[in-house]
């Protein structure tokens, strides 16, 4: 049987529950995959042509017209927003006289959740993804192809196509059988253990409370409080917010479900939020911000309110979002995470091999100390 591809201009082009049903089990699924988080970042104007992430999902049907497979793929106009970093390329590509951008990008658009990139359960169909972005970026005379974040099987598929994988290195944390957060504090050395007791004990001092709200119990009051909280951050470091307070309030009306907010109070009234999502027995933490300055609130709100509910929650994950070493002292481990690159012109791919043969040699010395750096106990809890 034939399969068709198809490039569309919007993800309204496609059925909301044939591209859901290529996720498995909707209840374990990354919600960042479905169909109402993409088609809403579109929708509210947070992807589209003028923002530099042009939405062009990439499907792949049989002769019936059932949908077999599809790729959350974009055309760029830069690499903001995708935590994978390759500016240095661009520089480089664009000295020798070439145009790096526009390029086509497969990823969860300003999320660095690792996870399936094409979503297919077909061997067949992956393949067809895969020839399809080759194709395409000779075709339209691209510089490349890009995936974000693809998960083992992806990944696989890809090395054997010839793509060059990148290494990078993130922190999650991971449930070891805890029933409470006094186990999880056990589980950590003694200095480590004093060290978080210390934090949560100086934003209690602070006579900070917090609490967490989940799906329709997050009010429209709430969702303002936690946007302007998350616009502040981004202009504390002087930078515009990928997202609008329209984005949010889609989610909370179309997949309230997947929605976690934690929230820190003093004298009645919220001063901080970080908002995570959550699917099945994993939580992933996005967005922190407050309005006010207290030591030690930004470790409490964004790691150990939510370790704490997770565990009461019996949730076995807890993807802490990019980079930050420092969650490595809170009981996070090291995890490596991929990126896979197809590069149109052949004296600059061999280039970039060779700068990430050298690169994954330092991320492994990277994990490698960092492993042997981990406060975490050996201990039993089931």
């Amino acid at each position: 049987m034939a399969h068709h591809l198809t490039l569309t201009g919007s993800y309204s082009e496609i059925d909301r529950d044939e591209w859901n049903g290529l996720l498995g089990d909707s209840s374990s699924a990354c919600p960042m995959l479905r169909w109402e988080f993409l088609s809403g970042l579109e929708e509210t104007g947070c992807t589209r042509a003028d923002t530099g992430w042009q939405p062009i999902p990439l499907t792949v049907r049989d002769d019936h017209g059932a949908l077999l497979g599809a790729a959350p793929l974009y055309l760029k106009d830069h690499s903001y927003g995708e935590y994978v970093f390759d500016w240095a390329w661009a520089d480089a590509y664009e000295r020798a006289g070439f145009d790096y951008f526009p390029k086509l990008l497969v990823a969860i658009p300003f999320s660095p959740i690792p996870g399936a990139r094409l979503l297919t359960q077909s061997p067949k169909a992956r393949s067809t993804l895969i020839e399809a972005l080759q194709s395409q970026v000779q075709s339209a005379g691209l510089s490349s192809a890009h995936i974000l974040f693809p998960d083992e099987l992806d990944l696989s598929e890809l090395k054997a196509s010839g793509w060059l994988i990148r290494e990078g290195v993130q922190f999650h944390w991971r449930n070891l059988g805890f029933q409470a957060f006094e186990d999880y504090l056990s589980s950590l050395t003694q200095p480590k253990r004093k060290k978080v007791k210390a934090e949560r004990r100086k934003v209690r001092d602070a006579g900070v409370t917090t609490r967490v709200l989940s799906g329709e119990e997050i009010t429209p009051e709430v969702w303002e409080f936690f946007y302007a909280c998350y616009a502040r951050t981004y202009r504390e470091h002087r930078s515009t917010p990928y997202l609008n307070l329209e984005f949010f309030l889609h989610l909370a009306k179309t997949m309230p479900q997947a929605l976690v907010l934690c929230l820190a109070d003093r004298q009645h009234h919220p001063i901080a939020a970080s908002l995570l999502l959550r699917s099945g027995e994993v939580l992933y933490g996005r967005y922190w911000g407050a309005v006010e300055r207290v030591d030690s609130l930004h470790f409490e709100l964004a790691y150990y309110t939510p370790i704490e509910w997770a565990i009461g929650q019996g949730i076995q994950r807890f993807e802490g979002g990019a980079q930050g070493e420092h969650k490595l002292a809170r009981g996070f481990t090291p995890v490596k995470t991929y990126s896979a690159h197809w590069l149109a012109q052949p004296q600059f791919k061999d280039a970039v091999a060779r700068f990430l043969e050298r690169e994954s040699a330092g991320i492994e010395a990277y994990v490698n100390e960092l492993e042997d750096r981990s406060p975490i106990r050996r201990l039993e809890f089931r």
